[in-house]
């Protein structure tokens, strides 16, 4: 039998922004009245009425951001596909107190000349922090616009040396049912894996995240580390990485392997395939009531269609 979850449902569905406003807004109350508990936990959580998170400092303006109006702070920290902590939208912000995103360490290897394990501070000690104000479009038919703070990938790759035989990057999230509860549960297989191919993982757009406005990464967001591939839907930018591994075959995807037939492996922003349920061809942003037209490859087919010349786009979605 197959199970409904919240990332099938579709955009019609999906509750009225006053409706989710009014929601929220009850959340905030429950928090406050209940002393800030939540947001005092773990200082990496951000949530409506919480204290603000550090902020990162030499942070430069990078290549590729939009100009659209930027999706507040707080729906963007309160409003998460984040099943590690829950299948509900509000979940995450209300339990990833419990990660624990200090220390943290990332394993890179595989198809590279220099495989090692990385402390995250002295991982990224060697790049400049941008910020890449990016569209974030999700499969259920929302989307956001969030400035990012992070560094190219491929800055990354580099430093490692693929070998000849690297075809493909796999990336693997923290496995730690004590501080991701929503692992205790059977709705995706554990570890949360996502896939590049080489040379989108090398693309300029695509960059490990440590920050969004300005400051440190919040644990509902992805913390400490998060990939975000701006043309394709939200679940491939897969969070809290702790393994980049280089192979020469593609590897099986969280979503992918769940139900192949709604979740491609590539899953590039493209109104003309609708998901098997429903249309792919409109939007609703955040903070917006009426949807909008979604753009091909969420707007950034300049920089990425090449990518994919003499593709069928139908067949590899």
């Amino acid at each position: 039998m197959l199970i409904r979850k919240p990332s099938d449902i579709p955009s019609s569905e999906i509750t009225d922004e006053r409706v989710y406003l009014r929601r929220r807004e009850f959340l905030v109350t429950a928090l406050a009245a209940a002393g800030g508990l939540l947001a005092g936990t773990n200082p990496h959580v951000a949530a409506a009425g919480g204290p603000e998170l550090p902020a990162l400092s030499g942070v430069r303006k990078g290549p590729f951001g939009t100009t659209e109006k930027q999706t507040p702070y707080e729906d963007v920290t309160t409003y998460n596909n984040f099943y590690e902590f829950g299948t509900d939208k509000s979940d995450p912000s209300r339990n990833a107190g419990s990660l624990r995103p200090k220390p943290w360490t990332v394993k890179v290897d595989g198809e590279v000349a220099k495989p090692a394990d990385y402390h995250l501070e002295d991982l990224i000690k060697p790049y400049a922090l941008e910020e890449r104000v990016y569209r974030l479009r999700c499969v259920e038919g929302w989307s956001m616009v969030i400035p990012w703070v992070g560094f190219p990938l491929g800055d990354l790759m580099r430093q490692f040396q693929p070998t000849p035989k690297a075809k493909f990057v796999e990336f693997t999230t923290l496995y730690d049912p004590r501080q991701m509860p929503g692992q205790r549960s059977d709705v995706l297989r554990w570890p949360y894996v996502e896939g590049l191919r080489l040379d989108e993982a090398m693309h300029p757009l695509t960059i490990l995240a440590v920050g969004l406005y300005g400051r440190v990464l919040p644990n509902q967001d992805g913390a400490p580390l998060r990939l975000v591939v701006p043309w394709k839907y939200g679940f491939k930018s897969i969070k809290s990485v702790v393994r980049i591994r280089l192979v020469e075959k593609q590897p099986a995807t969280a979503w992918n392997a769940e139900n192949p037939h709604e979740y491609g492996f590539y899953s590039n922003v493209n109104p003309e395939v609708d998901h098997p349920r429903w249309s792919q061809a409109t939007e609703r942003r955040l903070g917006e009531f009426f949807k909008r037209k979604t753009l091909m490859f969420n707007g950034y087919g300049d920089q990425v269609a090449g990518l994919y010349a003499g593709m069928d786009l139908r067949k590899n979605f």
